[in-house]
């Protein structure tokens, strides 16, 4: 693979590294060696370094002194800190939808919405998840708050590793998400925020144990 720099050469690299560990062909506490993502991408090692840097940033890589780059280590203590404080950003980001959305400005979170529900999607368990994520960012560019916003893209690689992990040992979170999306919207067309933080705090619960369960069954199968 070779990449041809145009706007950031660095961000390229980056989410090419992202989605090899989301999917879990870079696993937590591998080695990440800058020579060979040097040969592999073609690219040289100051934007490799960037990108690096990049990761860490985004909790996907841990760059430690003298010894470089390796796959952020998962831990159960990791998980809890991370779902804890997503639940709290998608909280936020749904009461505000929910006060701010108007018959003009509220059909591509609409449109977002209903395409989770496609079959295909409910076929294809990677392209179901990145499809969530697109809600999301409808989400936010409904509400028009940039602190939120780039908090919650800080933290989407970190949540998306998880949650491939979790879809990748587990089929039955599948519906369970869907459903779980299809109560969200319900609450926020109604304007119903105060049973919304009960929707995040159960799935989050849901979420986080079936992420803690593939842990443990990746160790086990290692």
């Amino acid at each position: 693979m070779k990449f041809v720099a145009h706007e950031s050469l660095a961000e390229k690299i980056a989410a090419h590294l992202a989605e090899r560990i989301i999917k879990g062909e870079l696993v937590s506490r591998e080695r990440i060696q800058e020579a060979r993502v040097v040969e592999e991408l073609q690219v040289s090692r100051g934007s490799v370094r960037e990108a690096l840097l990049l990761l860490e940033s985004r909790h996907l890589v841990t760059i430690l002194p003298r010894r470089g780059a390796m796959v952020a280590e998962l831990t159960p203590d990791r998980v809890h800190g991370l779902y804890d404080v997503y639940e709290a950003l998608l909280t936020l980001l749904a009461t505000r939808v929910a006060e701010l959305w108007t018959e003009e400005n509220k059909m591509p979170l609409l449109n977002q919405a209903m395409a989770l529900q496609a079959p295909e999607l409910q076929r294809d368990k990677y392209r179901f998840m990145l499809a969530g994520f697109d809600l999301m960012r409808a989400a936010c560019e409904l509400i028009d708050n940039s602190y939120l916003s780039t908090m919650l893209s800080d933290l989407q690689p970190a949540i998306q590793r998880t949650y491939a992990l979790s879809i990748r040992f587990s089929e039955q979170g599948l519906e369970k998400s869907r459903q779980f999306f299809a109560k969200v919207v319900e609450l926020i067309l109604a304007r119903r925020t105060a049973e919304l933080q009960p929707v995040f705090r159960e799935f989050s619960q849901y979420q986080r144990q079936l992420v803690l369960d593939a842990m443990d069954n990746a160790a086990q199968a290692d």
